[in-house]
């Protein structure tokens, strides 16, 4: 503590369970500032991942689900996650198949660029499933 005191630093318990503990003579606040700045650098650099969701009907038109599956490729060349929601209204509600085989058709097509992250399942009158990038 003396030596500390005589130098103008800190005294800073490095591993206090060792025995005897490991103390270091230092600034305290260049070395918080030193921490500060490696942890931003690190979330500087991770990125993060979205969901983005793509909202389609059973009855969807060829052109406008090329379009759709046009945005989902963008999304996983983007590192994102897809939400695929298939909303189904009135006399929609009777053909849930139609559904299935819609979301088996996308499943197929992204095969080789995403896997299933969780398997379609039906909530309320909106069936949904989850695609990630590989």
């Amino acid at each position: 503590m003396l030596l500390a005191e005589e130098v103008g630093l800190d005294l800073v318990e490095i591993s206090p369970n060792a025995v005897p503990p490991v103390v270091k003579i230092l600034d305290l606040g260049k070395l918080k500032y030193a921490n500060q700045k490696k942890a931003a650098e690190a979330r500087k650099n991770q990125k993060v991942i979205e969901i983005k969701e793509i909202k389609m009907r059973p009855n969807i038109d060829s052109h406008d689900y090329e379009t759709k599956m046009k945005a989902v490729r963008r999304f996983f060349e983007e590192g994102d996650k897809v939400k695929l929601t298939l909303r189904f209204r009135g006399r929609e509600m009777a053909h849930m198949e139609l559904g299935m085989q819609l979301l088996n058709k996308v499943r197929e097509e992204v095969a080789t660029i995403a896997k299933v992250e969780a398997e379609p399942k039906l909530e309320g009158r909106q069936m949904m499933m989850v695609l990630a990038p590989r």
